[in-house]
């Protein structure tokens, strides 16, 4: 059951929240369709005139969530480990000066920022510097900075391999500036690489250690690059020797921006910024059939429902996930896509006044964490959180705890169960109000309690001994 929530209260140790389930194809004042809103944190409490790019980061310690959003004066760091009731840790400010485009990525617990900014270079902070902030929003400094190219659009990580790549500096003719970062606090220049004929100047790229479907280059280090007019294929394994595979356009460019791979590595979904607004057709996104990396071939265009400009789009099992500017979030079904076969199944509108080929609204989503929360980055909106409808689960909101609520949703009753370090002492549960309605103490440190749920349908706070849990009745 979908019910349209607006929650505001203060308990306990809760701060205010707020959220909006998605209901008649609204989530409070968004469009949506199978999405709701978890929690938005405004430019202006992150003290910022405009946001860009964004990543995430999880802990591997204690399992929280940290949203990373790249503003006009810095790089932001959001604790959302509660998704409804997320912590603005504090922002890393801008190297040099302010500048509208910003991008960070993230590889062994460090993260990697670079910007537009002149003579910003690359920033290096390492998160796990976020586990110790006792009292934010705090104003924090870089680790290191790594200063051979001066300003860059957008940087690129291989995870496998350890190396990042900065693209769009003034180095390599504006092609990837290869960076050795397996010491992320000593990063070292590695090279660059500049294509044989076409366009050299990258503007995005993926970098993956390749294990697709044409063996002459299993376990290469592939580039696919977005450069402006076309992109670029190349084996960039030897990095004193990097070498171009393959070129590709296609028809009506107007910006060849940025792409991704399906995760078997036979599809290339690329987006071209330009093109809507020159040509006037619905947001596009131009596939492409890389079964033969030598000879890569066009698959086919898949239109959107409305005429907004396509941006950032990444793929995560069968779905694509795509920032579409003036259209928000939207999430399309992949899985047929050997067969021309593919569908939009909901969105998340964060512009909600206009649909039109114009730069407002949503700069990036970053879909990758395991609890199925979605970070989207908005240009005038600053950082939103959402999820798709009807997937809460207790466990998203307190990784720490020890203690289970299940199932939620409940409908007739709800078991509270302790881990092996713990017992339960006392239950009290409260409304949304913060008025309580039910306690239970003298509970003689038992481990496992089933309550019957004679409540109307809603949101609840279930306060655990000293933890509080969210509860949705349905």
């Amino acid at each position: 059951m979908k019910k349209l929530i607006y929650l505001t209260f203060l308990i306990s140790s809760l701060h205010i929240y707020s959220q909006a389930i998605c209901e008649n194809g609204m989530a409070g004042s968004f469009p949506c369709d199978s999405y709701d809103l978890m929690s938005e944190i405004s430019l202006g409490t992150m003290s910022a005139t405009s946001g860009n790019d964004s990543w995430g980061w999880t802990d591997p310690n204690t399992s929280k969530e940290y949203a990373l959003i790249g503003l006009n004066n810095g790089t932001a760091f959001i604790d959302i480990s509660d998704p409804t009731n997320p912590v603005y840790l504090g922002k890393l400010p801008t190297a040099t000066t302010n500048s509208s485009w910003r991008d960070v990525k993230v590889y062994e617990n460090h993260a990697f920022i670079v910007s537009e900014a002149s003579n910003h270079g690359m920033q290096v902070f390492d998160l796990t510097r976020l586990r110790n902030v006792n009292n934010p929003p705090e104003t924090f400094t870089s680790d290191t900075r790594y200063t051979e190219f001066g300003n860059a659009h957008n940087i690129v990580i291989n995870e496998d391999s350890g190396f990042a790549y900065a693209v769009g500096t003034s180095t390599f003719g504006g092609g990837p500036h290869f960076i050795d970062i397996r010491d992320p606090k000593n990063p070292v220049a590695a090279g660059g690489f500049i294509s044989s004929g076409g366009e050299s100047y990258s503007h995005d790229a993926q970098v993956v250690t390749y294990n697709g479907p044409d063996t002459d280059y299993t376990g290469r280090e592939i580039l696919i690059g977005s450069n402006e007019i076309e992109i670029v294929i190349a084996d960039i394994t030897d990095k004193s020797n990097p070498t171009t595979i393959s070129t590709i356009s296609y028809s009506n460019v107007g910006y060849t921006h940025q792409g991704w791979f399906t995760e078997d590595q036979r599809y290339f979904l690329l987006g071209d910024e330009f093109d809507e607004s020159s040509v006037g057709f619905n947001t596009r996104t131009v596939i492409f059939d890389f079964e033969d990396l030598d000879n890569p071939s066009f698959h086919m265009d898949y239109n959107g429902p409305t005429p907004s400009i396509d941006h950032n789009g990444y793929v995560k099992g069968n779905l694509f996930f795509l920032a579409n500017y003036r259209s928000g979030l939207r999430v399309v079904d992949i899985s047929d896509i050997a067969n021309k076969n593919i569908f939009e199944i909901g969105f998340f509108d964060t512009f909600p006044s206009s649909n039109s080929a114009a730069f407002n609204g949503a700069w990036n989503v970053y879909p990758y964490f395991d609890s199925g929360n979605i970070v989207i980055s908005d240009i005038e909106r600053g950082f939103l959180l959402v999820r798709e409808s009807n997937t809460l689960s207790i466990d998203n909101f307190d990784v720490k705890s020890n203690f289970a609520l299940y199932p939620n949703p409940a409908h007739s009753s709800v078991t509270i169960q302790s881990g092996s370090s713990n017992s339960l002492e006392k239950i009290e549960i409260y409304n949304v109000l913060g008025k309580k309605i039910t306690q239970i103490d003298n509970l003689n440190s038992t481990k496992n309690v089933t309550l019957p749920l004679d409540y109307s349908p809603g949101m609840y706070l279930v306060k655990i001994n000293d933890i509080t849990k969210k509860l949705i009745i349905n």
